[in-house]
C-alpha cells in the first residue's frame, strides 16, 4: 500500500502517472474536455511559480472562493508545494460572511471562479489584506489577473527548485485552514497539516480496491474537507476525477460519466429517493409496480447490504424492470456509494438496499482530516458508520460522547482559540457526538450533544434520527425537532413542495399560494398521518405532540442549512421563535 506522508506525495504520484485522462471538465459548450496528468502538473508550477515571485510562500495563507473545477484543484496544489496554507471559502457566502474570514485568515491573495464571485471580493476588499485577486473565468479585470496569464508563466520544462521546495515539506507543516460552517456558531478555523490529512488517505479508502478504471465526479464542495480528501484520494489511485460545478448539472453529468464510485452527502439521496417515489406515483400502475418491487427488494436488504446479489426469480424481475432504472439515474456503473457529512438514516439505507443499491457509509468531522469511520465493501453494517480507521483510537466517555485520537486528529483551531480545549491532556479529542461501539466493533452515531433535547421531565430526545424517519417522507423537504425544557417533542415541517402541490390538485384542493396550502385542513391531515406512522416508531417521550407546516424551503441561501446541508438549529430557531413559543403556550398558562 502506499504510504502517503504529505499531500505533495499525492501530487508526486500524478506527476509519476503520465495518463492521457486524469481529469475532465466541461467547456462552455457543454462537451466534456480531458486534461493530461503531465498538464495538470504543468499547470501547477506554472501557477506555482506566479506565486514565488509574489513572495507568497511558506506559511502565508492564501483563499480559494470557487465551485468546482480544474483550477480549483490547481490552485491548491500549487499553494501544497510552496508550504503555503490554502483557505478554503464556501462560494455560496455572502461578502459580509467572507470578509472575517479574508481577514481572520490574513489572506494575501485569492483565487476565485466568477465575475460574481470576483464582484462579491470588490465589494469588501479595502478591508482585507488581499494583495493579489485572481479570476478562473475569462473576464479582463483591471485589479485581477485571469487564470490563464499564470498558466503562460515559466516553461513546460520541470523546475528543479520547484520539487526541492515540494520535497522539503514536512508532515507537520500546515496545509490547510478551513472555516467550518457551524451548526449552533460562528465559523472556527481549523488547521490541518500535511500529515494530518496525508495519515487519513493512508486509510480511508484503502478496502475499496480503486483502480485507474474507475471514475468519479466531484460535485460535493471542494470547500468542505470530505471532498477534498476524496479527490485527493482518488487522485492518489489514479482514478479519473471529473468536475461539476453545480448540482443542477450533476443529473447530466452521470449520464455523461457513469461513474463508478458516488459520494454524496444524505440529502442527495435522500432528493433522489423523493423524486423516484414522486415519478411512481403518477399513475396507478407505476405506483403498484414501484411498490411491488419494494416489496420483493425487503427480504433481501441484508444481502444487498452485503454486496450479495440475490439469487431469487422474483428479485431478478423487480431488478429488471425497477431497479436498474434507479442505478440509471446515477449512470449504471456505479460499484460503491458513499454517504457522509451527515448523518444518513437507517430508514434511508434500507430503502435503497431494498431497491438493490448498497450505500456504505462514513463518518468524520474537519477536525479529523475528516474519516475517522466506514463501512466497507468487505464489512458493512446498515444504521453504523462503519468500524474506526486503524489508526484512529476511539473511546465513548461515561455520557456517551465519542472521544477520538490518532495521527488524523488536528491540533488545534487557528490562533489558539479556546475551543483548542476540546483536546484534553490526554491527547483525545471530544467529538461532541453521542455514540457507541458494538460488539463487532462497528460504531453508531445517534447524535450531537449539543443538539439532544431535554424534556422538563428529564428525557432525552436525540432529534437527527426521528427527523431522518420524517424526511424518509417523500412530501417532507426538511424538519426540525424542538422541545428542549418542555413536557414534549415537537416539529417544524418545510413541505417539499414539488411533490406536495402535485398532491394537492390531485386531491382537489384549489389553486392555492404556499401560505394557504400550509393551512389546509386536508393537507394537515396528510402529515398527521406521517408523524402519526413515525410516532409508531418511538417510544412514548419521543413522540411528536404538535407540528407546524412552514410555507418556506428551507435551503442554504435562506440560511437553514449549511454549505454541507446540515440543519442550523440555532437560526431556525430564531426564525420561528414565534410558531416554536405556540406549540407551549398551555405550559405558560398554566404556570401563572
Amino acid at each position: 500500500m502506499l504510504q502517503l506522508k504529505t499531500l505533495n506525495d499525492v501530487f508526486f504520484t500524478i506527476a509519476e502517472s503520465h495518463r492521457n485522462r486524469a481529469v475532465l471538465w466541461q467547456d462552455p459548450a457543454g462537451a466534456w474536455q480531458p486534461i493530461s496528468s503531465d498538464e495538470f502538473v504543468r499547470r501547477v508550477r506554472a501557477v506555482a511559480a506566479v506565486l514565488t515571485d509574489w513572495g507568497v510562500g511558506k506559511g502565508d495563507r492564501v483563499a480559494i472562493l470557487s465551485e468546482n473545477r480544474w483550477e480549483w484543484a490547481v490552485a491548491d496544489f500549487a499553494c501544497l508545494a510552496l508550504g503555503i496554507v490554502d483557505v478554503p471559502i464556501y462560494p455560496t457566502l455572502l461578502p459580509d460572511q467572507i470578509a472575517p474570514l479574508l481577514a481572520d485568515s490574513g489572506s494575501r491573495a485569492i483565487f476565485l471562479s466568477t465575475r460574481a464571485q470576483y464582484d462579491k471580493i470588490s465589494s469588501i476588499r479595502a478591508g482585507t489584506p488581499l494583495e493579489h485577486v485572481v479570476i478562473m473565468d475569462e473576464e479582463r479585470l483591471p485589479d485581477a489577473e485571469t487564470f490563464s496569464s499564470l498558466l503562460d508563466h515559466g516553461s513546460r520544462a520541470p523546475d528543479p527548485d520547484f520539487e526541492r521546495t515540494a520535497r522539503a515539506v514536512e508532515p507537520g507543516d500546515q496545509a490547510t485552514l478551513i472555516y467550518t460552517s457551524g451548526t449552533t456558531g460562528e465559523p472556527k478555523g481549523v488547521l490541518l497539516t500535511h500529515g494530518n490529512v496525508a495519515s487519513n488517505l493512508n486509510y480511508s479508502l484503502d478496502a475499496f480496491g480503486l483502480q485507474p478504471t474507475d471514475a468519479c465526479i466531484s460535485f460535493l464542495p471542494l470547500s468542505h474537507i470530505t471532498a477534498r480528501h476524496l479527490d485527493y484520494a482518488l487522485y492518489a489511485k489514479h482514478v479519473l476525477v471529473a468536475y461539476c460545478p453545480s448540482f443542477d448539472r450533476l443529473p447530466e453529468a452521470m449520464k455523461a460519466i457513469r461513474p463508478t464510485i458516488l459520494v454524496a452527502v444524505p440529502r442527495v439521496f435522500e432528493k433522489v429517493r423523493q423524486v423516484a417515489e414522486q415519478r411512481a406515483s403518477e399513475s396507478g400502475v407505476k405506483r403498484r409496480l414501484f411498490a411491488w418491487a419494494q416489496a420483493t427488494g425487503q427480504p433481501h436488504r441484508e444481502e444487498v447490504a452485503a454486496g450479495r446479489t440475490p439469487s431469487s426469480l422474483s428479485w431478478k424481475i423487480a431488478d429488471a424492470i425497477v431497479y436498474k432504472k434507479l442505478r440509471a439515474g446515477f449512470g449504471g456503473r456505479v460499484r460503491y456509494a458513499i454517504a457522509g457529512g451527515a448523518p444518513l438514516g437507517l430508514d434511508t439505507g434500507h430503502w435503497f438496499a431494498s431497491m438493490g443499491i448498497r450505500i456504505l457509509e462514513g463518518y468524520g468531522l474537519t477536525e479529523t482530516s475528516p474519516v475517522l469511520a466506514i463501512n466497507t465493501p468487505q464489512a458493512n453494517r446498515m444504521g453504523s458508520v462503519g468500524k474506526p480507521l486503524p489508526n484512529v483510537e476511539c473511546r465513548i466517555a461515561a455520557d456517551g460522547e465519542l472521544l477520538v485520537r490518532g495521527p488524523s486528529i488536528f491540533k488545534g483551531y487557528w490562533k489558539g482559540r479556546s475551543e483548542t480545549e476540546a483536546i484534553d491532556i490526554e491527547g483525545w479529542f471530544h467529538t461532541g457526538d453521542i455514540g457507541h461501539l458494538d460488539q463487532d466493533g462497528f460504531l453508531f452515531i445517534t447524535d450531537r450533544k449539543k443538539e439532544l433535547l431535554k424534556t422538563s421531565g428529564g428525557k432525552l430526545i436525540a432529534p437527527q434520527p426521528i427527523e431522518n424517519k420524517l424526511k424518509a417522507n417523500v412530501l417532507v423537504g426538511n424538519c426540525a425537532l424542538v422541545g428542549d425544557r418542555h413536557k414534549f417533542a415537537s416539529a417544524l415541517i418545510a413541505p417539499n413542495f414539488a411533490a406536495l402541490e402535485p398532491w394537492a390538485k390531485e386531491h382537489g384542493i384549489g389553486p392555492a399560494d404556499r401560505s394557504e396550502l400550509v393551512r389546509d385542513e386536508q393537507v394537515r391531515a396528510a402529515y398527521q398521518a406521517v408523524i402519526d406512522k413515525v410516532n409508531a416508531t418511538l417510544a412514548n417521550f419521543e413522540t411528536i405532540k404538535r407540528f407546524r407546516l412552514v410555507p418556506d424551503e428551507w435551503s442554504l441561501d435562506s440560511g437553514e442549512l449549511t454549505p454541507s446541508l446540515k440543519l442550523r438549529r440555532r437560526v431556525v430557531a430564531q426564525k420561528y421563535a414565534r410558531e416554536i413559543a405556540e406549540f407551549y403556550i398551555d405550559e405558560a398558562t398554566s404556570t401563572r
